[in-house]
């Protein structure tokens, strides 16, 4: 049985024994790995060594930290195909599905190259009689992140690529679920030349995350994961002083216009709501159609697409989407579909009975649709996370826009339509987060910066893009001057101001 290891300068001798958690290959349903459930002694570790290295590597000027991830940035590529390969067969996600994964963590590694530039400070000459002012922004010290099972390349890269630029140690704790990929991206980090204890991977549950929460050592937290875990993460972390953005659960709503191009809508659907089965933060779950005519063309057009769409293997390159990544998932899902049937909406498509051939005990849920949702129903206020589709019809635009504005999370929102006087509106007057006008999964690019609104973020710091440079940083301001000599012997008893 392959074991998952940490990754500590200092090494795991003399650790104690740690639970072991199972590893699974959501194709087969069988164990294929197991990972340590460590608590606070592998953490105390950890944060021995961060506080050993950190110095001199914030001491180290921003190009040669840059070339560091510049150096990580290659290797990665190339091991592009085996650490896809190795994501996909934890996760469950298509092979096309975990290049991307990858990818996207990349584009935050690029964009942190630029750290020369990004963690530069101000300065003002004469801002008083020979009194100079400028401001410097300086690592946070050590910082941590507690990274989903849905993204283990790219939040993990989001979350590192930028700490680090900006001089910080880190310490990643990554899913338990597929933990494979964050730990071969900390070796190739040292392999790019980071220092030993600048980038650690430390294993474990709720004991952990709470040790993390708790240490004093670690100055400020990075959490993806669900909205109550969020809650408790950011309550908890802030309580012990720590800097804290935690990144919630989501409910997507795409709202299409009567005027909006339908083969688009059709395809662009398809792909956000049930690419990676569904398991993405920014997935599309919730279509909302204005008007009686827009919805029954919609629906017209979505069933024959959804009923063709291949589940299969995650390496099985004809596949549109794999299995979702544990049995407790698939039957977490398969009741929130129970649960719709039982509040009376309409399911159109029941993806429930699906059995590979072959793979019978794998991990596999087909897609799912629902038409006549309402907004009192419990399954449309709550994050399903599976291959579920739900249509919510509108009677006009006020009403479509309502909808996301009103629901308890504000991760995105898309909408449909040729009007750009009715994007503009849109965009402007709802309640989300991060929009996309024609475009399904409004992801921004990694030079802007993520982040949701609502039961979707908490805290005052988004991630990656120049937000992620302010919350890996803290200002420090001087105020200098340089005396010529003509001191005239006066005693200041008062606030110095620039009059």
């Amino acid at each position: 049985m392959r074991l998952i290891p940490h990754v500590l300068a200092l090494g795991a001798d003399g650790l104690p024994e740690a639970r072991m958690g199972d590893v699974f290959d959501p194709n087969t349903g069988e164990v294929q790995a197991q990972v340590p459930l460590a608590g606070a002694e592998v953490l105390e570790r950890a944060v021995e060594a961060a506080l050993a290295a950190q110095p001199g590597w914030a001491a180290t000027n921003p190009q040669r930290r840059a070339r560091v991830l510049f150096a990580f940035k290659a290797l990665v590529e190339r091991e592009m195909e085996p650490l896809a390969r190795l994501l996909s067969s934890e996760h469950g996600k298509t092979l096309a599905d975990a290049r991307g994964d990858i990818q996207r963590g990349l584009e935050v590694v690029e964009f942190a190259c630029g750290i020369p530039h990004l963690q530069k400070g101000e300065y003002t000459p004469g801002a008083g009689p020979g009194i100079d002012v400028y401001s410097m922004r300086v690592p946070v010290g050590i910082g941590a992140g507690i990274t989903p099972f849905n993204f283990p390349a790219m939040i993990p890269m989001w979350m590192f690529a930028v700490a680090l630029a900006c001089g910080n140690a880190f310490i990643l704790k990554p899913s338990e679920r597929d933990p494979s990929v964050p730990v071969r991206l900390a070796e190739l980090m040292l392999e790019a030349g980071a220092p030993p204890g600048i980038l650690q991977v430390v294993h474990g549950g709720p004991e952990m995350v709470n040790a993390i929460l708790d240490h004093p050592a670690i100055a400020a937290v990075s959490f993806v994961g669900s909205s109550d875990i969020a809650q408790h993460v950011y309550a908890r972390g802030t309580a012990a002083g720590k800097r804290v953005q935690a990144m919630g659960g989501a409910k997507n709503h795409g709202i299409v216009l009567p005027d909006a191009d339908m083969d688009q809508v059709v395809n662009d659907l398809v792909g956000a709501a049930f690419g990676s089965a569904g398991e993405r933060c920014m997935a599309l779950p919730v279509v909302v159609p204005v008007g009686e005519a827009t919805a029954e063309e919609l629906r017209r057009r979505l069933v024959p697409r959804i009923e063709a769409l291949k589940v299969g293997r995650s390496d099985d390159p004809s596949a549109d989407y794999g299995p979702v990544v544990t049995a407790a998932h698939r039957e977490r899902i398969m009741g929130w579909i129970a649960k719709g049937v039982e509040e009376g909406a309409e399911l159109v498509v029941d993806g429930r009975g699906l059995v590979l051939q072959g793979h019978e005990k794998g991990f596999f849920i087909g897609p799912s649709l629902f038409d006549h949702v309402t907004p009192d129903m419990a399954s449309y206020r709550e994050e399903i996370f599976g291959p579920v589709l739900q249509m919510v019809r509108a009677r006009d635009f006020e009403e479509a826009l309502a909808l996301p504005s009103r629901h308890q999370y504000g991760n995105g929102v898309a909408l449909y339509t040729r009007n750009g006087h009715a994007a503009r509106e849109f965009a402007q007057r709802v309640n989300v987060g991060m929009v996309g006008i024609n475009v399904p999964i409004p992801v921004p690019v990694a030079y802007h910066t993520f982040g949701g609104w609502k039961r979707s973020a908490f805290g005052d710091h988004n991630q990656h893009g120049p937000e992620g440079v302010r919350f890996w940083t803290r200002v420090k301001t001087v105020t200098q001057r340089w005396p010529d000599g003509a001191a005239d012997g006066h005693n200041a008893f008062v606030i110095p101001t620039m009059a």
